[in-house]
Order: structure tokens, then sequence, then C-alpha cells
């Protein structure tokens, strides 16, 4: 199937294209604010604890993890993980990010309808991609049309998932920036912009990754229908 020029004009090129492209404007924004620092000199932990202190987010805690831009909010335990560019750097980037993962830990709280969709799927998403590529080159391998649908049909559960991520994690962004003002954090327009920037970047890349699915998914819809 890598071989097939429809693959590579309709599926490759334009993901790997779109998805270069989310890279490139998330470490262009996070190495441009992540260099300024934000009015209240307060870095990304420090941010979290003023926000945890003036929010509904609930009992959250924080946590330091190795790495670069692997920041996330674990909903199991209830604790935003941050790495060290942004635990401890007082930017307009970590305040940004951290912000954003206690949006996530906001919708926990308030059971948002979006996440809890979202998370009901999380269980299937771990073995569906699997399952929907073994069965997907079974079909192709056997010439068993079946076998490529019912790939199909996983894999359709994966871009779901893809899919339902997307206002996700916009919504987390809007409640990120809500949380910001609400704790007295966005004391300029220069943090303002900078963390509004940065989260448009960042979500470019889960908009990279929703086209990528479905891309996938109609190309193994057409060939399933070119085996009719």
């Amino acid at each position: 199937m890598f071989f097939d020029t429809n693959y590579l004009i309709w599926v490759f090129i334009p993901t790997l294209l779109l998805s270069l492209a989310a890279q490139f404007f998330v470490k262009s924004a996070y190495s441009k604010w992540g260099n300024q620092s934000n009015s209240v000199g307060l870095t990304g932990a420090e941010v979290a604890q003023r926000i945890i202190g003036s929010s509904n987010v609930g009992a959250v805690q924080l946590e330091a993890v190795e790495g670069e831009l692997t920041d996330h909010y674990d909903p199991k335990t209830h604790i935003v993980r941050m790495s060290r560019g942004v635990g401890t750097v007082p930017s307009v980037a970590a305040m940004a990010v951290v912000a954003h993962e206690l949006g996530h830990a906001q919708q926990h709280a308030e059971k948002s309808l979006l996440i809890t969709a979202r998370n009901f799927l999380v269980p299937a998403v771990q073995f569906s991609p699997t399952i929907s590529y073994a069965l997907i080159f079974a079909g192709l391998f056997f010439q068993a049309t079946g076998l490529l649908w019912a790939g199909i049909l996983f894999f359709g559960v994966t871009v779901i998932f893809m899919i339902l991520t997307l206002p996700v994690e916009f919504d987390a962004s809007r409640r990120g920036l809500i949380l910001l003002e609400q704790a007295g954090l966005m004391a300029n327009e220069q943090d303002r912009s900078g963390s509004r920037q940065v989260l448009t970047a960042a979500a470019l890349t889960y908009v990279a990754a929703a086209v990528t699915a479905v891309l996938q998914l109609l190309y193994y819809i057409s060939l399933a229908n070119r085996r009719r």
C-alpha cells in the first residue's frame, strides 16, 4: 500500500507536510515565548499553585517529568506533570502550557461531557489501531474484503477518538486562558498574546493528527471499494 501512488498523493505527502508545519509552529512559538518572561515572574509550577488555590480545578497534584513538551494531565491520578522547561521557568509559554493542563483538570472536576465521551473510548483506542492494521493487512494479503472492512471499522474508532480530541483540547485552552485571567496572572497584552499563540500552535498538532486519521480512513475505504 505504501507504494500506491494514490496513498502517496492523497495521504502520505499531505499529512507529512501538515505534520511538519504543525511541529514547526509549535517549536517556533515555544522557542519565542519560552524565552520571554511573563509579567508576574512566576514559574509554571508557581502559576499552577496560584490557579489551584483560586479556582475549581480540584485537588490537583504537581509532578516533574523528563523531556521537552512532555507536559500532560493524568485524569486517573489527578496529577499535572510538567517538564523542566515549564515547571521551573517563569516564561509566557510555561504559564500557557500549565494553564492548558489545568483546563483539563477542570474539565475532569466538572465531568465535562466532551472529556467523558473521549475517556469512554480510551480503552478501545488502546487496542483498535493494532487490531485494525492487522485486519487491513490480512484483508489485503488474502484478498478478503470482509477482513478489510472489519479493519476499517476498528480504525474508525481511532478516527472518532481523534475527532473528539479536538474540541476537548480547544476547550482546555479556552478554560486555561480564563483561569489565568481569574487568577490575576494576565497582567498585560503580551501575556495574553503570547499565551494564545502558544496554545494555538499546540492545537495545530491535534488538527494534523485528526486530518491524518481521516485521510487514512478514506484511503482504506477506497481500497475496500476497489475490491468489490
